[in-house]
């Protein structure tokens, strides 16, 4: 093994500072970080959560603003030895409160460290990073019932997936492209796959300035980038916009995920010069799985898998299903996570396999098709809904006495949020009011986009609801 190989993410940028210092690292909104100074912000940001008291292995909660502060902080959590627990800025406090009770989060940072007139020299750096099977980061997502999940990332996982990614050829990201990253840095594809993937590889990074997206300020921002990472509501904003030929100029690959990349937009993107492809990954995952991307494109699928992993395909019984044939997706590779905290449960089997979600199929070639969820998953957006969690907090209203949510298409988000409500007898109902009570428990992106009021939702002879026969024609819901 080589000595000076990588031993964390953390070891993937000092590599970086000292290849090249002076070269750009970050740039958002006019102001550009080399890779010194990138080094120097986290070396601070590492010594600012010691500072508070945090040790080695606590869980420390980063509520940080989307950018290269939170960059920095993420880096400087690694670099301090503590695990990072990265919080959506959307989430209401409800939320929040939920995921700092789960992790047991020690710490809970708000604000970036004042940088200093002199910036901490290498010595500063407390080198204290975790390595190998080591828990590095704690990635919530949601489990199926609604609830908060804390995905265990250990570091050499972390460093697989990076790894798995730079083995693709021709190569996703070079050291001499700048990437476009206008997704949300809270979770882990932008943060570690996107980041993560420019700092192994020497790239630039360039972030949106604004907060939300915005499709005309973004192509001004993404003006000299060669590659573009992004979800299919982007680009397709982006495509409507007259400032789309100057944005894209110098693109040479785009890279969809998180929700179904529709074939018309891909169409429509080639018409134009790009090369629009799609990605699958999930969290357990350290984020990528597959990409449809160089000489391992097919159209209509989500690629064939990264160097290093392997996929399967079984049937209800658990056995390989026949070839053609959907079933629920397997994966086995380096860059799975450990299992759900705190205790590793649900994790890969003895035999390394993870059972996934996704229900999918296996192409000639080896390339994926993702055909459905097991779950009721509604994404919005990229953003998982649960049903459960949206019907908990709109049954929690005085009027209501049912409620049934299920995703409907939508061409902005992917997907959005339906529901359908019965109201109490005697009640009078008023949706707008139901929005705002629901509001101050779920993130924005989970409310319902429409609200049907019925009287009656239909059930099966067990008393379960029957959400494939609830209509999702715009009847005229809210």
């Amino acid at each position: 093994m080589d000595p000076d190989a990588p031993r964390s993410v953390g070891d993937l940028l000092r590599r970086a500072a000292r290849r090249d210092p002076s070269g750009v690292a970050l740039r958002q909104g006019g102001q550009s970080l080399t890779w010194s100074r990138l080094d120097a912000a986290v070396t601070a940001a590492a010594r600012q959560i010691l500072g508070l008291g945090a040790r080695a292995g606590d869980r420390v909660a980063l509520s940080l603003p989307p950018g290269a502060d939170l960059v920095a902080g993420f880096l400087g959590a690694l670099r301090a030895g503590v695990v990072p627990v990265v919080l959506n800025p959307a989430a209401t406090e409800r939320e929040v409160h939920e995921i700092l009770a789960d992790s047991g989060a020690r710490v809970r940072v708000r604000a970036a460290p004042v940088p200093a007139p002199d910036p901490p020299g290498p010595a500063a750096d407390p080198r204290a990073d975790r390595t190998g099977s080591q828990l590095a980061v704690l990635a919530y997502t949601d489990g199926a019932a609604g609830r908060p999940r804390g995905v265990m990332l250990p570091a050499g996982a972390l460093l697989a997936n990076l790894d798995q990614l730079a083995a693709v050829d021709p190569p996703l990201l070079s050291g001499s492209d700048v990437l476009f990253l206008p997704l949300p840095l809270s979770h882990v594809f932008g943060l570690h796959a996107g980041v993560g993937l420019a700092l192994r590889q020497g790239a630039s990074v360039v972030l949106p300035s604004a907060a939300g997206f915005e499709p005309a300020a973004s192509l001004a921002e993404m003006a000299g980038a060669t590659v573009v990472v992004g979800v299919p509501a982007q680009f397709a904003a982006w495509l409507a916009e007259p400032g789309f030929a100057a944005g894209f100029a110098q693109v040479r690959l785009a890279v969809s995920g998180s929700v179904r990349l529709p074939r018309s937009l891909v169409s429509a993107y080639a018409a134009r010069g790009v090369a629009l492809r799609e990605g699958y990954g999930l969290t357990e995952a350290s984020a990528v799985v597959s990409v449809d991307a160089g000489a391992r494109a097919v159209p209509g699928s989500v690629g064939r898998p990264l160097p290093g992993i392997e996929v399967q395909v079984r049937d209800a019984a658990g056995e390989p299903a026949d070839d053609g044939d959907p079933g629920r997706l397997f994966v086995r590779g380096a860059n799975l996570f450990s299992g759900y905290w705190p205790g590793g449960e649900d994790g890969p089997g003895p035999d390394g396999w993870f059972g996934t979600g996704d229900l999918a199929v296996i192409g000639a070639a080896g390339e994926l098709y993702l055909v459905g969820r097991l779950a009721d998953v509604v994404v919005v957006n990229g953003f998982p809904v649960y049903p459960a969690e949206v019907e908990q907090v709109l049954g929690e209203h005085p009027d209501v006495a049912e409620v049934a949510v299920v995703g409907v298409p939508d061409e902005r988000s992917g997907e959005a949020v339906r529901a359908f409500v019965v109201p109490r007898p005697g009640a009078s109902l008023r949706v707008d009011d139901l929005l705002a009570r629901a509001a101050r428990s779920l993130a924005r992106f989970k409310l319902p986009a429409t609200v049907e009021v019925v009287a009656a939702l239909p059930h099966t002879v067990t008393g379960r609801v029957r959400r494939w026969a609830l209509g999702t024609d715009d009847d005229g819901g809210r």
